[in-house]
């Protein structure tokens, strides 16, 4: 049977979290005069926080709660769609004329990750309200890392049963190893934002500017402060600063911690991060050269095409001009970025390298079986034999990726989307990119016109994608609900 109490107890204290981090957009507008916006803060506070306290108390056990393989699935899916709901009540309090649907379609874009905005005006906006936006991304980010090196891997979801690390528990209990290992992460995780903070301050960013945009560019989040985003600052050197912090973020955040602990051989041998940095590099280079065929100059193509690889590719949609002008070339390039996705162990969505790796590895070691057909030929990955199971797993996962995608596009399409807007938006979406193709979904188009429907079609592809699909999908099965 499942442990109800025990999935709420664990609820209930996110929910809490999130309301004690609602403290801090309070804060700013309380030391810099936003004295109407702090106050209407307090409403989503208080409901938020007295919900969380309530669950905590009326489901605490005296006994240590303990949650198995079921149990975690649940977590993992209600504690993305409950906070989303409650982060999303002070975008619906503190943004003129915003409905509830467009501020929850927000805060599921922010937590996720995955770029998409429906407010415009951003610069008449309170600055609480976007420093909260912020926050979010950030919050989602973490929680994306700890989920893929602690969760998943028990869960065996899509391959990353392959990156068990010396502190995922073997077992079915979840809770008593991620606390071992989000320590570690966390503090990584909060100094590069500082560092990125504190260099793009130096490049003359304001500082309410430099941390909204550490932190966006850390999650591969991609949501700006203002409305034209990065062409407002038109600064080359801020744009590298975030291709630095889009290439950490897209990367696995574990190989930092182990580097830190004097393990260099880590980075040397770790494979992911050699195809990840190789991709990064051909995807510049492809685009880089794309452009200068088109009349840029030299400095302008590698300036724009390595950005836009690095934004595309790390799942992040920060935009620095609009694609959508420059040809079926770059516009096909960049589509199928968006398929790709960082690493495991990162912020960023998409399939991930290391499926791509493994499938790479499958095939080339059945053409080797083809050539010789009695050799005896073993594929391996990072030092490991590939099962037979852990490949079964990854092209599970793709399948059901690009079925994902494909029944989204026509979701979508059904609700008045036409066809490029409905198969980029999904894609967008499912790879919690944010930027699509089209006039609708495009580089710099803003998502609030689009139908009631659309919206919660692409917030349920966000989830899902976010959630590396089988973490949800899991609950269509029968044998899930059995005893």
């Amino acid at each position: 049977m499942i442990d109800w109490r025990s999935i709420f107890f664990v609820i209930g204290a996110m929910i809490a979290s999130v309301s004690a981090v609602m403290l801090i957009p309070i804060g700013h507008g309380y030391l810099f005069g936003e004295t109407q916006d702090w106050q209407l803060f307090l409403i989503p506070f208080f409901i938020t926080s007295s919900t969380g306290v309530l669950l905590t108390l009326t489901n605490y056990q005296k006994n240590q709660i303990k949650l198995g393989i079921r149990e975690a699935f649940l977590l993992t899916f209600l504690s993305w769609v409950i906070c989303s709901f409650f982060s999303g009540l002070p975008i619906y309090w503190l943004s003129p004329n915003c409905t509830f649907v467009n501020a929850l379609f927000e805060s599921v874009s922010a937590l996720t990750t995955t770029g998409f905005s429906t407010l415009s005006n951003l610069e008449e906006l309170p600055k609480c309200l976007i420093l909260w936006r912020a926050i979010l991304q950030w919050l989602g980010g973490i929680g994306i890392i700890v989920m893929a090196i602690t969760i998943f891997p028990v869960l065996r979801i899509g391959g990353m049963q392959l990156f068990r690390s010396e502190f995922s528990d073997r077992s079915e209990k979840i809770l008593p190893r991620v606390s071992q290992i989000a320590t570690g992460i966390l503090c990584a995780y909060s100094l590069f934002t500082i560092i990125g903070c504190a260099s793009l301050s130096l490049c003359g960013m304001e500082s309410f500017d430099a941390f909204c945009h550490a932190a966006s560019a850390i999650s591969t989040g991609g949501l700006s402060t203002r409305d034209t985003g990065l062409v407002t600052f038109d600064s080359p050197s801020v744009e590298v600063i975030l291709m630095i912090l889009m290439i950490i973020g897209g990367s696995t955040l574990m190989l930092y911690i182990r580097l830190w602990q004097g393990d260099y051989k880590s980075i040397i041998r770790d494979q992911q991060l050699k195809g990840y940095l190789m991709a990064l590099f051909l995807a510049s280079a492809s685009l880089s050269l794309c452009l200068a065929f088109q009349g840029k100059t030299l400095v302008d193509s590698i300036r724009m095409g390595c950005f836009v690889a690095i934004s595309t590719l790390t799942t992040t949609g920060f935009v620095l001009f609009n694609y959508m002008d420059f040809g079926p070339t770059i516009i096909t390039l960049i589509f199928l970025l968006s398929f790709i996705g960082g690493s495991t162990g990162s912020t960023s969505g998409g399939i991930k390298i290391f499926r791509f790796q493994i499938i790479t590895a499958f095939i080339h070691n059945h053409l080797k079986q083809l050539r010789r057909p009695h050799g005896v030929f073993i594929p391996m990955y990072q030092g490991q034999k590939i099962s037979d199971q852990l490949v079964a797993s990854v092209f599970s996962f793709i399948g059901l990726y690009f079925v994902t995608v494909a029944v989204l596009s026509i979701l979508l399409s059904l609700t008045g989307l036409d066809f490029v807007s409905s198969l980029s938006g999904a894609v967008a979406s499912v790879g919690n990119i944010g930027a699509g193709l089209g006039n609708v979904l495009g580089p710099v188009s803003n998502v609030d016109s689009i139908p009631l429907f659309s919206k919660i079609f692409l917030m349920a592809g966000m989830i899902l994608g976010r959630l590396e699909l089988l973490t949800a999908l899991v609950f269509l099965s029968p044998s899930f609900w059995r005893r």
